[in-house]
């Protein structure tokens, strides 16, 4: 069976991000024949379906969420965030502003992901970590300025979109508080209370549904585009940290220009190049990272599949086979040691 011990975090950030590049050209062949709203109402419900179906197939019917009492509330602040509130903000957003100045403003998501990270929830930094964001971030805004003059927007359209931006830097904070649970119900849930609501207000709007293939096709980008990516983005958080790897994920925009040009022949820029340098030196900053400094493991119990490794040395209070990765509620004891580490779910010391 497949452990998602396999995959390093640094390879699931930058899958998450390579995922949802991937799905922003093949979603655009949807615009004109969908209205944004219902498009992405459409989108998440097929990341929520199609990740249900996938762990109801995987587990071989239901099983555990991984989430434990105190984590409930992180979780649904983070749908009630990310997956409601988020996309109804866009939403008046896009009705008040170019589309141009939209895609400008949707950078600070990564910008304020790091902040709140940084300086609410205490996450470990350092100078280099905060240059490649720097850096990453540059390259997301140099990708998506406009090719003309924006001319003047309306205040309370900027003012929503920061505040989506806003909505899903608290989602990501929130998420990587839950991040030891099972990534496919995280996600799952996430795309599927999404789904529902955005496409009930596209309804109630009276925006009705297009053909039948059309949003066959348009469910699968979803669950590709958003769902693929969402479960490989909570395994990130788990091993890097929100900040990390909401830097890795900023690099999304470049993937999804890259495919655009290459599959559907759209001309490049000056801008593109330095846009890919810049991001590539951001993402070699945090690549070559080396965190390591004496830290102490506070008391924790939690839910995720493991193996034991220094971080995981306890007792079976049930009969156990003796296979690794394996996924129980584990205590750890107060440890003090001396190792490389990011701020994942057993670094979260300040």
């Amino acid at each position: 069976m497949f452990h998602y011990r396999l995959i390093s975090p640094t390879i699931a950030a930058l899958g998450a991000a390579m995922f949802f590049g991937a799905s922003t050209p093949f979603a655009k062949q949807l615009v004109g024949q969908i209205s944004p709203l219902l498009l992405a109402g459409l989108l998440y419900a097929g990341s929520g379906i199609g990740l249900i179906l996938t762990r109801l197939v995987k587990d071989r019917g239901w099983r555990h969420s991984g989430i434990i009492k105190g984590d409930w509330f992180w979780l649904i602040g983070a749908i009630g965030f990310g997956g409601i509130l988020g996309p109804i903000l866009l939403m008046f957003g896009l009705q008040q502003t170019s589309a141009a100045t939209a895609s400008l403003l949707l950078n600070l998501e990564a910008v304020l992901t790091a902040l709140l990270a940084w300086f609410v929830f205490k996450e470990s930094t350092a100078y280099r970590i905060v240059l490649g964001m720097f850096l990453i971030v540059v390259g997301g805004i140099l990708l998506s300025w406009p090719h003309r003059n924006i001319g003047q927007e309306g205040v309370l359209g900027a003012v929503a979109i920061a505040g989506a931006c806003l909505c899903w830097a608290i989602d990501n904070n929130f998420t990587h508080k839950v991040s030891a649970g099972d990534p496919l119900f995280i996600a799952g849930s996430k795309g599927f209370v999404s789904g529902i609501v955005s496409t009930s207000l596209a309804l109630c709007f009276g925006m009705t549904f297009p053909h039948w293939l059309t949003v066959s096709y348009a469910l699968l980008v979803g669950f590709i585009g958003y769902g693929a990516s969402l479960v490989l983005f909570v395994l990130a958080l788990r091993g890097l940290g929100t900040a990390r790897t909401g830097a890795y994920f900023s690099t999304a925009p470049f993937i999804g220009a890259a495919i655009a040009i290459l599959f559907f022949h759209e001309t490049t820029s000056a801008l593109f190049w330095i846009a890919a340098i810049l991001m590539a030196i951001g993402v070699w900053l945090h690549l070559t990272e080396h965190h390591e400094h004496e830290h102490t493991h506070e008391l924790l119990t939690h839910n995720h599949n493991h193996i034991h490794d220094a971080h995981h040395q306890h007792m079976h209070d049930s009969p156990w086979d003796g296979k690794e990765p394996h996924t129980h509620h584990h205590h750890h004891e107060i440890m003090k040691h001396s190792h490389p580490h990011y701020p994942d779910i057993h670094h979260r010391h300040k």
